[in-house]
């Protein structure tokens, strides 16, 4: 494959650009995550749909990254990317050391798992069991002992400071309570990425600062944090946004 040329951004949009690596074609092992040329395509009877078409971009470890964009812009499609739901059509998909563009479904099962704790804005939580209980859901998958999860999820919840709810059932829990537990379940077993899907989507504005607030000092913490949603003020509070535009990323700045 011959070098890839780069377009540059113009000089007065530059000092807030992150600037693209010139090694398109290979990814950068000091990264977390490294996407090359990804393409997601979708046929449509006999028609072929381009989700996304030569997306590039690195993440390193300890970013706080929001990826914005409108309705049919590719956002979700590459969030299932990175989430490692789906496999590109075209490119390569490094995350911490591993090519999962090429893994099969039981091997994007395993790195789900392991290196990926999904934030949903519906939170996604069983109805009938407590707090304690939904959080250690991926250690359950993950075949962790009984007293060892049991502990874990104590701190996860902790961590969000929802120590005094684990006996808790979602309908006890009022919207930010169980967003908490949601983040709670998704930090348990120390995930290379949290990874959050319009997360303020089901929450009032307050709550919605409130769980925003909780991210930051989350990041503040060392995790890695990436915020799919179409909300300027959420992307906002991210330090780094990733805008996306009919399948390309329009612009990608560093805001904090």
């Amino acid at each position: 494959m011959s070098d890839a040329t780069l377009t540059l951004t113009p000089p007065e949009h530059a000092e807030n650009e992150i600037k693209p690596r010139l090694e398109i074609d290979g990814h950068d092992p000091s990264m977390l995550i490294s996407m090359r040329n990804i393409w997601k395509t979708y046929q449509m009877g006999t028609e072929s749909v381009h989700a996304l078409h030569g997306v590039s971009f690195d993440i390193p470890r300890g970013e706080y990254i929001a990826i914005i964009g409108p309705s049919g812009s590719g956002k979700s499609t590459l969030m299932n990317l990175i989430g490692c739901l789906d496999t590109p059509t075209q490119g390569e998909y490094w995350l911490n050391g591993k090519n999962v563009s090429e893994m099969d479904d039981d091997e994007l099962a395993r790195i789900r798992n392991q290196e990926v704790g999904f934030v949903f804005q519906t939170f996604n939580l069983l109805a009938r069991a407590t707090a304690l209980h939904n959080v250690e859901l991926p250690l359950i998958y993950g075949g962790v002992g009984a007293s060892q999860r049991h502990e874990m999820a104590k701190k996860a919840l902790n961590a969000v400071d929802l120590a005094d709810r684990i006996t808790h059932k979602p309908n006890e829990l009022s919207g930010g309570q169980r967003q908490r537990v949601a983040i709670a379940r998704a930090l348990v077993n120390h995930p290379s990425i949290l990874l959050a899907d319009e997360p303020t989507g089901a929450l009032d504005s307050h709550t919605s600062m409130e769980i925003m607030d909780l991210f930051e000092r989350l990041h503040s913490e060392g995790n890695t944090i990436i915020v799919v949603t179409h909300e300027h003020d959420i992307a906002d509070r991210a330090h780094r946004v990733i805008s996306i535009r009919d399948g390309q990323i329009e612009k990608d700045e560093r805001i904090k």
